[in-house]
């Protein structure tokens, strides 16, 4: 527990982790609220700690790569960077509406482009505001047409071949970083979500690029991180998370049988710099990040449909972490999913 100078925050981060997944798990369940008894999650938004099981990252699997059985790689790819440069699930159904469904075949930047000012003429919001999403450098007056430039620019000049053929996720991630506008934080995120799909056969288990949250995060939880060690830590706890889990004596709730990957183990850093905001505010860095933005009404909370799990995590066989039904200290449950079922393993 001692490595890198390990503070009493980076056990919070593991109760943090199963106290967060129950809330999804209660969800899943069909419960009412509340989902937790902690005062914090109850009050403020925090992602899921598997980051294939948030709202947004669901649609995609569910609505944007997996609709159709026989998409094409490069569509795929193009679907997904479309789906995910917004980053909203109201902006990528109304323009499904408006053009039907996105293809390179039928990509028409100008087209795509009046149909999404039109929304922001009536109001509606049509970026994400969980990412920081600079405007890509392609000369045109709104940030949408450049957005829509890019991917254009990307199909013409074979970078979205280069991201078929890349093979796993840092590979993807290399490719990613030669867009313009596509900085380390973006072209990461980017990466784990075309390496949701077919087009490589890897996993999440050997590849991470910290972001800022996760280095106050990591900073939080290990007082002496040396700079520049923060993919060693967040690979390290990921290969380390069952004797952490063991030693506090708490039990987490595996999904598909996976343990938390590299990407998951980062987000969880990331929100727990969030959540020591509220729970040690005392705790500040040169950011000066003393407040958590975004609250979160259970009362706006849509029922969750089953999980949709990436058809190629079926069976899930790590290369190098820990495989949590090995370590099962209690019957597991089962919840159906979209197809296949979704095992849930307490440990």
């Amino acid at each position: 527990m001692g490595r890198w100078g390990a503070t009493a925050i980076f056990d919070l981060y593991w109760q943090f982790a199963v106290d967060r997944q129950q809330v999804l798990i209660r969800r899943l369940a069909g419960a009412s609220p509340p989902w937790t008894d902690d005062p914090i999650i109850a009050q403020y938004r925090f992602t899921n700690p598997y980051r294939f099981s948030d709202r947004v990252s669901q649609h995609l699997l569910r609505s944007v790569q997996h609709d159709q059985p026989r998409r094409t790689p490069t569509n795929i790819v193009f679907r997904t960077l479309l789906f995910r440069v917004f980053n909203r699930i109201d902006t990528w159904d109304s323009l499904v509406a408006a053009v039907g469904e996105p293809t390179i075949e039928s990509f028409d930047p100008v087209r795509y482009g009046r149909v999404l000012a039109e929304l922001r003429g009536f109001g509606q919001r049509i970026y994400s505001p969980a990412y920081i999403v600079p405007n890509p450098p392609f000369g045109a007056p709104a940030k949408h047409q450049n957005h829509l430039r890019m991917l254009g620019s990307m199909l013409d000049d074979g970078t979205i071949d280069r991201l078929i053929t890349a093979g796993d996720l840092g590979a993807l991630y290399q490719i990613l970083r030669t867009v313009p506008s596509l900085g380390p934080f973006l072209a990461f995120q980017y990466a784990v979500d075309l390496n949701y799909s077919n087009i490589t056969d890897t996993g999440e288990d050997s590849f991470v690029v910290p972001g800022p949250g996760e280095q106050r995060g990591l900073r939080k939880c290990f007082s002496t991180l040396p700079a520049g060690a923060e993919t060693d830590a967040i690979l390290w706890v990921a290969e380390t998370q069952v004797e952490h889990f063991d030693r506090l004596n708490i039990k987490f709730c595996y999904l598909a049988g996976r343990p938390l990957q590299p990407i998951d183990i980062q987000n969880l850093f990331c929100e727990i710099d969030k959540y020591t905001r509220a729970s040690h505010p005392h705790l500040t860095d040169h950011s000066n990040r003393v407040r958590i933005k975004q609250g979160f009404d259970p009362a706006r909370r849509q029922p969750l449909p089953p999980l949709f799990i990436p058809p190629k995590w079926q069976p899930y066989s790590p290369r190098k972490s820990p495989h949590p039904t090995a370590h099962a200290k209690s019957p597991a449950r089962n919840t159906q999913a979209a197809s296949p079922p979704l095992p849930i393993t307490i440990r």
